[in-house]
């Protein structure tokens, strides 16, 4: 067996992608050596990624440059910046996605954060981006909100491959995988190919504990006594995990049904589930926690560059997805008891993370507005000879 704990997921039926893209990341190298040495299969972005690549360094210098002389906007340099990553990344990828037949490579890529509670202009601008890229081991990355929900069913069913982001609730999670079934179904009754069509639901894992551990610690002066105290206590880290391997139980009754097994007879292939936000908040947590606790088959876990060195280091892979499960369901009813709401939760952080990505795209353009200035026409003609 490999002594490197990133290729032994692969064996454990995980897809380890890589929760970052920066330029220097392409052309220097590093990203082939992941995919070589480790068996990374496939990269995520997102705004917040992006604006510490492009603000946070000098890689995109040059680049900027040549777009602002030539009279381009901000918004359409970020989108040319960002689509030419994508494409060398999904170049690279390449040969992944043939040798897997389509199942993986995939390089994400995320429609504008500030619309996602706009149904039609993320259809808009999913096609628009599918269209730019021009890569068949690609994923539009679309939230999945309640608004989002139509749009990820009529893009899947035109054929786009979608990464439904910004999961939390397992009810939400349903209601995606319903999505692809009935995007599946569509394109079946109109006598197209299944086959190829590639979505990954997106759910959010360590958001969870940092939201719930924050009530569990506001509760605990309160206690009425030892004992109470020590049962939040135990909650303590651990409903992350427990609401991730509950969807991943949804998961399972999904790829069961009679509707989904039906598609698979004409080719469907699974709609996976992808661990995001796995790096550990809590320095009291181990570094691997949400991933060591969530390994098993038709899964892909997503890790920025701390969590992935820390695996490659002292993971400890085996299959766990599955471990522990009557234990995640006496913690919701804990949660419960405990005066809790995991569906408010939830409705938070999604409504909070729709918040902080429109945030960081913003600051990305403003950052990239002055960047901008310094090469744009009217600035230089405006220097002093």
């Amino acid at each position: 067996m490999s002594s490197n704990p990133l290729t032994v997921l692969n064996s454990l039926g995980q897809s380890v992608w890589f929760d970052y893209i920066r330029r220097n990341e392409l052309t220097s190298g590093h990203l082939k050596e992941l995919i070589d040495v480790d068996g990374v299969s496939g990269v995520t972005s997102n705004p917040t990624i992006f604006e510490k690549a492009i603000a946070g360094s000098n890689d995109y210098d040059q680049a900027i440059q040549k777009l602002a002389e030539a009279g381009e906007e901000t918004p359409a340099i970020f989108e040319s910046l960002e689509v030419e990553d994508i494409r060398m990344a999904a170049d690279l990828f390449r040969p992944t996605y043939d040798s897997t037949e389509g199942r993986d490579g995939f390089v994400s890529i995320e429609v504008a954060p500030t619309l996602a509670r706009d149904t039609q202009g993320t259809i808009a601008e999913a096609h628009r981006l599918w269209q730019e890229v021009d890569r068949p081991n690609i994923l539009v990355k679309v939230p999945g909100t309640a608004e989002g929900l139509p749009a990820i069913e009529q893009l899947l069913g035109e054929g786009i491959n979608i990464n439904i982001t910004l999961l939390f609730a397992i009810e939400r999670y349903a209601e995606v995988a319903m999505a692809y079934i009935a995007a599946l179904e569509k394109r079946a009754r109109e006598g197209k190919p299944l086959d190829r069509i590639a979505s990954v639901a997106s759910f959010f894992v360590s958001r969870i504990d940092t939201l719930t551990d924050q009530q569990l610690e506001a509760k605990m002066p309160a206690a009425k006594s030892p004992e109470e105290k020590q049962r939040l206590e135990s909650l303590r880290g651990k409903m992350a995990v427990a609401n991730a391997k509950l969807a991943y139980v949804k998961f399972k009754e999904v790829c069961s049904s009679a509707r989904f097994q039906a598609l698979v007879q004409k080719g469907a292939r699974v709609q996976r589930m992808l661990w995001a936000s796995t790096g550990t908040k809590n320095p009291q947590y181990s570094d691997t926690l949400y991933v060591d606790t969530l390994i098993g088959p038709d899964t892909i876990n997503t890790m920025p560059a701390a969590t992935l060195a820390a695996y490659r280091d002292h993971g400890k892979p085996r299959p766990s997805i599955e471990e522990g499960l009557d234990q995640a369901r006496a913690m919701m009813q804990q949660l419960a008891e405990a005066g809790i709401d995991l569906a408010a939760v939830t409705r938070t952080l999604e409504d909070q993370g729709v918040e902080s990505f429109a945030k960081d795209y913003q600051k990305l353009l403003a950052a990239l507005d002055e960047k901008r200035k310094q090469y744009s026409p009217a600035q230089r003609w405006a220097k002093p000879a």
